[in-house]
């Protein structure tokens, strides 16, 4: 979706209400306030609250699950995998404000095609990447032969969203968090 500046800052306003406060906060008047801007800009950028919802959950697919630095899969896939995960993981209030977002729209999901279809896509890409870092890995030896890169894919990916549904109302620390994530990752590449 290609957003104008100010449609991106209004998305990007929409996104910290949603994040603060859920997605019944959200309305043309609370962007409005929350971007410091008329009620009549809100609604000259966007027709309607469905358009300002699918501009919002596009800014938040382009923010959302950075990647850890370097190469994919390096210097090892079981490294790698941890550093993800601890870099997506609601540990710190910018991520759990991304968290809340990415469950608030997976709620609106439930009755948004386009929105379901969004968020299918995006999973369906992220297991692709890490299927194909996994069979790389297994190509060069790092995993073993019998590991099934695609189940493992489905695996880390089920783990990342459960831990991070359940770090938003059972804090943990980090620490304790990247001991067990090295602990279950080297079970699912072994």
């Amino acid at each position: 979706m290609e957003l104008t500046r100010r449609q991106t800052e209004l998305a990007d306003a929409a996104l910290r209400i949603i994040g603060r406060d859920g997605m019944t906060a959200l309305s043309f008047r609370t962007v409005a306030a929350e971007a410091k801007c008329s009620l009549g800009s809100v609604q000259k950028a966007f027709p309607s609250k469905d358009r300002m919802l699918a501009a919002a959950f596009a800014r938040l697919r382009e923010s959302a699950a950075p990647l850890p630095s370097g190469e994919p899969g390096r210097p090892t896939i079981h490294s790698w995998l941890v550093a993800l995960l601890l870099g997506i993981l609601p540990l710190d209030a910018e991520r759990t404000a991304a968290q809340r977002q990415g469950d608030a729209f997976a709620q609106v999901a439930l009755s948004d095609s386009a929105i379901a279809a969004a968020i299918a896509e995006s999973d369906s890409q992220v297991r692709d990447l890490l299927t194909s870092l996994i069979a790389r890995a297994r190509s060069e030896g790092e995993v073993p032969q019998h590991v099934d890169a695609e189940a493992v894919a489905w695996a880390v990916l089920a783990l990342a969203q459960g831990l991070a549904a359940q770090l938003l109302y059972f804090r943990e620390d980090e620490a304790d968090i990247h001991k067990r994530l090295d602990s279950v990752i080297a079970a699912l590449l072994d």
